[in-house]
């Protein structure tokens, strides 16, 4: 029997240029941007230029932003989502640095958790969380995989990494102490470029949108404002196609900082550079890298100064701990209501516990620091101060 002959043409071309495009399209902001930074280089730093230099930061983030979010609606290794690690404990804390500087080792001595640890480069190469308890509070550690030089752009798994550092209430940079200063400017460069604003505040500027009556700019704040005028600020806001907006200063900001808050996007995090191998360099040069600021040396393998670390980044969180105190019972001292500075009043210590308790409040006897005298009858929006005592007490009826 002659069987009819089937031919089926299967085309691949429509995936490959699909990929291919996305690649050029990458690489074309890469090169539009690379030509801003240097155009920026050259230009010299004053009043004249302001306004040319503003723009250039303006385009120079915008195309940040694209490449960011372009590579994140990709997909695949290179894509900006974060491993996916679910949140636990009171506060989370990320261990970034480059290759075999010692992550993984730290993170198994703080805590009981098993991270691969070799002497050949990237041994870790997913996310490895561990928890700790440290002063009544549940530390969340995460062991980031170690980042590359480009780690912003694409190369390697940078931009997990990274993103997954941006969900982090804390920072550690762990730096191979014989070589941390070349180590430390590249990684916060890569930090710096992806939206992480390390041991910054928010600036203090307001900045809104309106729908008609131009662009109005004042400042507020103490002396003049050098960084900034009418003609930059509006030079800046074209670049967004903002032409109606209220720009108020209440410090000295710079171009730099108002582009931070249009693009919306920034966290602002504290970090702590753990500089590790410290057995490896002399007593001299161990005194050197001491006075650095937001320096602590430790030696993860030795386990030296790791008491001094956790000391050190527990003022860098920021937490205050709230015990409670039932009516006619001693007080527990156990298990702390864990807080965050800035979001500590007796309201938020009710939701901490329960969201409905708000409902049937009444109000809150509290000893401790926050109080003139103890016990003190507060209300919700008493702010309370770290091992405070609390008694709630609810509304009859």
């Amino acid at each position: 029997t002659n069987w009819p002959i089937v031919v089926v043409h299967v085309s691949v071309g429509d995936s490959r240029s699909v990929g291919s495009a996305r690649h050029t399209a990458t690489m074309s902001l890469l090169e539009r941007i690379k030509e801003i930074e240097e155009e920026m280089a050259r230009t010299q730093k004053n009043k004249a230029t302001a306004k040319h230099l503003g723009m250039l930061k303006a385009k120079h983030a915008k195309l940040k932003r694209e490449l960011i979010e372009g590579s994140s609606k990709s997909g695949g290794g290179g894509g900006a989502d974060a491993f996916e690690v679910r949140r636990t404990g009171d506060v989370r804390v990320g261990f970034v640095g480059f290759p075999s500087v010692g992550k993984s080792t730290l993170l198994n001595k703080l805590t009981n958790t098993f991270s691969e640890v070799g002497a050949y480069e990237f041994t870790t190469l997913t996310c490895v969380p561990g928890v700790m308890y440290y002063k009544g509070a549940k530390v969340q550690l995460l062991d980031l995989p170690g980042i590359i030089e480009g780690a912003k752009d694409g190369k390697g798994r940078g931009r997990q990494v990274i993103s997954s550092a941006k969900t982090c209430d804390l920072i550690f940079i762990v730096l191979d102490a014989l070589k941390p200063l070349g180590h430390k400017k590249i990684i916060e460069n890569e930090l710096e470029g992806f939206g992480i604003r390390l041991n910054k505040q928010p600036p203090k500027l307001s900045f809104r949108k309106k729908d008609k009556g131009g662009l109005a700019f004042s400042y507020m704040g103490p002396g003049k404002a050098t960084h900034l005028d009418h003609d930059t600020v509006r030079t800046i806001l074209d670049e967004y196609k903002i032409h109606n907006a209220d720009v108020i200063l209440r410090e000295d900001c710079t171009a730099d900082q108002l582009i931070d808050v249009i693009e919306g996007n920034r966290v602002y995090t504290p970090c702590l550079y753990v500089l590790n191998k410290i057995d490896a360099i002399t007593i001299e040069e161990l005194d050197v890298l001491d006075s650095l600021p937001h320096c602590v040396p430790i030696s993860a393998n030795h386990m030296w100064n790791l008491d001094g670390l956790l000391a050190r980044a527990w003022t860098y969180m920021r937490l205050v701990r709230i015990y409670t105190k039932p009516k006619g019972e001693i007080p527990d001292y156990s298990a702390p209501v864990v807080l965050k500075e800035g979001k500590a009043t007796v309201g938020d210590f009710c939701d901490a516990i329960h969201k409905s308790i708000r409902k049937n409040f009444h109000y809150a006897n509290v000893w401790g620091r926050s109080v003139q005298h103890s016990p003190q009858r507060v209300g919700l929006t008493h702010v309370l101060c770290d091992e405070d005592l609390v008694q709630l007490v609810k509304r009859s009826g």
